[in-house]
């Protein structure tokens, strides 16, 4: 198993992993459970669109298991529509909703627009401040501000606050030169922000968004794993989400081929089979 930090992906369900990384044939209610034998923990982007019913949050807490951890994102109705202001009703209700999964909660993701700039910081300190201690959250910017000129002291600002600051690796996939038209389009969605390693908090979030040639993809893994080795060696708790453009098809072998390359540099247990390779082995025992 997995240890000393959390590995996965942006979902746990996904129709081109059924043959690729989970059995052909998986039903949609085991797809949670399969993910969970071998990753540990997930993005929770569903949340940004929609909040879920309160019975289907008690399936996802059955199926995962004690050790794995939900990393859910605040609706976008509290980041994007009304930028973190006048929304303490709107965050009560989703995070009593939230609150059944108890220590499966991994950090909250705040997610903020790229239109959220330096000047809008005292409707982040105040959104903070109401939120309970008891959960952890991790901040992502997209504004170019907070990568320059406002880099140090937001960092601080964080770091004050052992809130961690999401540290998003996308200059790998944009600088990429395509005619494909679903992978141009992936590199326009994704920000366009430099390559931080810096952590502000104990529990580092690193979003990995790599190109379509898995290859490609290794030299890269190799700087994180160095960089993820050396913060658990620093007593902290790395979350990271490997995501892979422009389908996430291969997303599952990106994380494990990071998982891997980890495990080169420091103790943190093995991956286990995936779900499609014991299915496989099954069916050969049979014969």
């Amino acid at each position: 198993m997995i240890d000393k930090y959390y590995l996965g992906l942006p979902m746990w369900a996904h129709r081109l992993w059924l043959g690729e990384f989970f059995a052909p044939r998986t039903p949609q209610d085991r797809l949670l459970a399969e993910y969970a034998s071998v990753f540990n923990t997930v993005e929770g982007n569903t949340t940004f669109y929609g909040t879920p019913k309160p019975d289907t949050i008690l399936k996802w807490k059955e199926s995962a298991g004690p050790s794995f951890r939900f990393c859910f994102k605040f609706p976008q109705t509290v980041t994007h529509q009304r930028k973190l202001r006048h929304v303490s009703d709107e965050v009560t209700k989703f995070l009593e909703l939230l609150e059944p999964l108890g220590d499966q909660l991994g950090p909250f993701l705040i997610g903020l627009p790229h239109t959220f700039d330096p000047r809008s910081m005292d409707a982040l300190a105040d959104f903070l401040a109401i939120l309970p201690n008891t959960f952890a959250y991790a901040v992502e910017f997209r504004h170019p501000a907070f990568f320059k000129d406002a880099e140090s002291d937001v960092n601080r600002f964080l770091e004050d606050r052992q809130v961690d600051r999401v540290l998003f690796h996308t200059d790998t996939l944009l600088s990429v030169e395509t005619n494909h038209p679903e992978l141009i389009e992936s590199q326009r969605q994704k920000p366009h922000v430099p390559h931080r390693t810096y952590a502000t908090g104990s529990r580092p979030f690193i979003r990995f968004v790599g190109p379509p040639e898995v290859a490609d993809n290794h030299p890269h893994l190799e700087d994180w794993a160095d960089v993820t080795a050396e913060w658990i060696r620093e007593g902290r708790t790395p979350y990271i989400f490997l995501h892979h453009a422009p389908s996430d098809l291969y997303a599952p072998r990106l994380a494990t081929d990071f998982h891997n390359l980890l495990a080169q540099r420091i103790d943190v247990g093995k991956i286990p089979e995936w779900p499609v390779d014991r299915a496989r082995a099954g069916q050969l025992s049979l014969f």
